[in-house]
């Protein structure tokens, strides 16, 4: 197939090209950069020992651009990474949010339907499920009230593009809700490389190790979970780009899942780890210290949230093969190597 990646240059985005050249597709990737480096890239085409990844520096919004892309050549499918990505930053700046996320995604799928493009895979999130009916979440769930701008971005999204695919059979629709990701190539040469102070654990527990923070800040030890901190399930983010390749099977006419052209896939392992369970696996792994101090909760969180991934594993045949000790592994040597990113 030959691919529109969304937001290609960014930490997911990166990684799932990898995994989609290796298959043997083809990707052009649309990113505005306003949260990612071209660097990224030229290392993804030194990774895969090709000349370069097609490239249009284009925001979403920007509607003559994307008809020039589109105009230029055919595209089978768009994985759609593209948004503003920031829980605490969305909650500061909701219309920013909304405009760009939802807005933009409105932009991009009109102009898609234009050029005969109706294969979409939307990253969606485990935020949808807003505090889960149940655990292990499994695609039953449903979904609940989000906590920020940046989830309701994500649920609103889900919705907008259900009710296209079910005013036109034409499209097909596929909702990957991912948990949490983590890890970096092996290589040390791509993965998460986050604009100022970090949002998500990983990159802050990798740049207090690095000397770059002080301590980390762990919210809340009093969660009703075996060590008091919240249990999140968390997936390497190599495993998290094989699934989109894995989903691509949704738009061949042979595959028989779903309904109407419309599938829902958790993308996680299945498992739960604490705060402090991924402290201490990464010094113990790495054979670093990293400081830490016992902060009030933060407004939203829940205690625990983890999937269950079986229906990705029964229908598209995928499963996540990275365990804890190669998130962090990866994860380390990522920073490591690269300490101010790209």
């Amino acid at each position: 197939m030959n691919i529109l990646v969304t937001g290609g240059a960014g930490f997911i985005g990166t990684h799932t090209l990898i995994e989609l050249y290796r298959a043997g597709h083809a990707a052009t990737v649309v990113d505005n950069l306003s949260n990612s480096n071209p660097v990224a890239l030229q290392r993804v085409a030194e990774i895969l020992e090709v000349g370069e990844i097609p490239f249009h520096q284009t925001d979403i919004r920007d509607r003559e651009g994307l008809e020039r892309i589109f105009a230029s050549q055919h595209f089978d499918a768009c994985i759609h990474f593209a948004g503003l990505k920031a829980v605490g930053e969305s909650v500061e700046k909701p219309w920013e949010y909304y405009e760009n996320n939802i807005g933009g995604t409105l932009v991009l799928i009109d102009v898609m339907r234009r050029h005969g493009c109706k294969n979409i895979i939307f990253s969606s999130s485990a935020t949808v499920y807003g505090d889960p009916a149940e655990i292990p979440i499994t695609e039953r769930c449903p979904k609940g009230q989000c906590t920020n701008p940046y989830g309701w971005t994500k649920s609103m999204l889900e919705q907008v593009l259900m009710d296209i695919r079910r005013a036109d059979a034409e499209w097909k629709v596929v909702l990957l809700r991912y948990f949490n990701p983590v890890g970096a190539h092996p290589s040390g040469r791509i993965g998460e490389n986050p604009n100022g102070i970090p949002n998500n654990l990983m990159p802050y527990i990798t740049q207090t190790a690095i000397g770059k923070r002080k301590e980390l800040g762990v919210f809340g030890n009093d969660y009703p979970t075996p060590d008091g901190t919240g249990v999140r399930d968390y997936i390497h983010v190599c495993d998290l780009a094989a699934a989109h390749v894995s989903a691509l099977q949704c738009f061949e006419p042979t595959f028989r899942h779903g309904v109407d052209g419309a599938h829902i896939y958790n993308i996680g392992t299945g498992h739960g780890y604490s705060v402090l369970d991924m402290v201490n696996a990464f010094m113990r792994v790495n054979g670093v210290n990293v400081p830490y101090s016992i902060k009030p909760r933060r407004a939203g969180d829940i205690a625990t949230c983890y999937c269950d991934p079986g229906k990705a594993r029964a229908e598209l045949g995928w499963q996540a093969r990275l365990g804890l000790d190669d998130m962090v592994r990866d994860s380390w040597r990522w920073q490591s190597m690269n300490p101010e990113g790209y």
